[in-house]
């Protein structure tokens, strides 16, 4: 067993009969999942297992197998089901993985047990010392890049999310994200079970998430109607959904205390909407380099269009460009790559302070520069766009050109250009100027992984866009009415 995960193990025994997980008509009490934890991990160092790919659906196995893989003192990989078959490919033989657990059977893996699936491995790639969890992030371009953590900076920032929500007194939690996303894997996993609440999960298409970018609001609601959870973590465009079947009367169960949102951008107005409501909505920060969240809002230290306070684990403060950099447990490396040894690292991430509360503009990289020299961070303003009801999705593009143009997908087929027109304007009233929409395009078709102009988890591949729409922006822009309107 990894020395500091002796912690989690003697909170699970500690907490006895009280139940830890549920999933439909199954459910394990803390000693029971102990219990179960302990023989998955004879069962794994029994195979001989050193590196261990999980490939299941939320679920209790899939929470059994993670800690099982802890308790064994071994390396493992949440695979992603919204990775494409190629990037799972690359994520199985750069890490190395000799153990696959997975509900079906996967090219060059045997059946050595129901679930188990086994290949040799003559010299896997070497990895940081202490590594027990490699983590890919997607990116937004090339392949998916392999972050290695140690268990002691997950429990880290797991106790700092316990003590954050302390005082909403979380009882259950649902599980609402892919549990191999590493945000619900620490927060929705290892931090309730700190607390010694109750973790409730269902399949993905059970609780509304089909595939990568498909999103079933009834089964949502329904899923939130049976679970009647204290505690969820939503990505931007679930709790927009939320949200607005609220505003149209749709039932949202009221046993919700913390309902944490991060992963993305997320507009002022959608949180102002949903405090009208009395959702107990909280913004926050992190990335996967620092095991997840890194700031956060909480009730005691809340103020809406900021992603909170820094965790306590951890410190903050910005470098000469803005940059928001990092000082605290973080990763032990990249797969692959030497150890960082800078003190703070840097995010990529564009910010500044309003006291002690952090407020994001958007990624270095992203940023662009118009022809009159102002910077703007396109996540912003594209954040500012699809909360309006007729844009589903929206990438905007000025660098060098006098005015912004905004290329919109439709939320659905009947929206009219008048209706994004309207939906426009009423964007750029939140907006100043030099980070308003001058000008806008109709997308051909969302932006999707078939069409390689966006991510298997949603994020813009702002590149291939710039190459699909150049010539179409060159000729609007050309327009003399264009110009006019500029």
């Amino acid at each position: 067993m990894w020395p500091a995960a002796e912690l989690l193990f003697n909170r699970l025994a500690a907490l006895g009969d009280a139940i830890a997980l549920r999933e439909g008509d199954r459910q394990l009490s803390y000693a029971q999942l102990l219990s179960e934890v302990e023989l998955c991990s004879t069962q794994l160092l029994a195979l001989g297992a050193r590196r261990v790919a999980l490939a299941l659906d939320n679920g209790i196995d899939w929470v059994l197998w993670d800690l099982a893989v802890l308790h064994a003192g071994l390396v493992c990989v949440p695979l992603p089901g919204f990775f494409s078959s190629s990037q799972q490919a690359h994520v199985l033989d750069s890490a190395g993985i000799d153990c696959l657990i997975s509900a079906q059977a996967h090219s060059g893996f045997f059946q050595a047990a129901p679930g188990l699936y086994l290949r040799s491995v003559a010299q896997p790639p070497a990895v940081h010392a202490g590594t027990c969890k490699i983590t890919y992030t997607s990116g937004t371009t090339g392949q998916p890049k392999g972050v290695c953590l140690d268990i002691a900076t997950q429990l880290a920032v797991a106790h700092s999310l316990v003590q954050a929500s302390a005082s909403c007194r979380v009882e259950r939690h649902l599980c609402v994200l892919p549990l191999a996303t590493l945000l619900e894997n620490i927060a929705g996993i290892y931090a309730p079970l700190l607390a010694g609440a109750r973790i409730e999960l269902m399949p993905m298409a059970q609780v509304g998430l089909l595939g990568a970018s498909q999103f079933d609001l009834p089964r949502f609601l329904t899923a939130l109607g049976q679970a009647q959870p204290n505690s969820l973590i939503l990505l931007p465009q679930l709790l927009l959904a939320l949200v607005s079947a609220a505003e149209r009367g749709l039932p949202v169960p009221d046993s919700l205390r913390f309902i944490a949102v991060g992963g993305g951008r997320v507009a002022s107005q959608l949180l102002q909407r949903a405090d009208a409501l009395g959702l107990p909505v909280f913004e926050g920060y992190g990335l996967s380099e620092c095991a997840s969240v890194v700031c956060l809002n909480t009730p005691e230290n809340r103020r809406i269009g900021t992603v909170g306070q820094p965790l306590p684990h951890l410190q903050l403060r910005l470098g000469t460009d803005g940059e928001v950099l990092v000082k605290g447990p973080r990763l032990l490396g990249y797969l692959g790559e030497p150890c960082p040894d800078a003190e703070w690292l840097g995010t990529g991430d564009l910010g500044h302070f309003d006291g002690q509360f952090l407020l994001l503009h958007g990624r270095k990289k992203h940023q662009f520069i118009t022809a009159f020299g102002r910077n703007v961070n396109p996540e912003w303003v594209e954040a500012e766009l699809v909360q309006q009801l007729p844009i589903g999705q929206a990438w905007l593009h000025g660098e060098a050109l006098p005015g912004n143009v905004a290329v919109l997908v439709p939320r659905f087929a009947h929206i009219s250009d008048q209706q994004l027109a309207e939906a426009v304007t009423t964007a750029n009233q939140a907006l100043p100027d030099y980070a308003r929409v001058h000008h806008w395009l109709r997308a051909t078709d969302p932006f999707s992984t078939s069409n390689e102009l966006a991510t298997s988890n949603g994020r813009l591949r702002r590149t291939a866009l710039l190459n699909h729409y150049q010539h179409a922006i060159e000729q609007l822009m050309a327009s003399e009415s264009c110009y006019g309107d500029a």
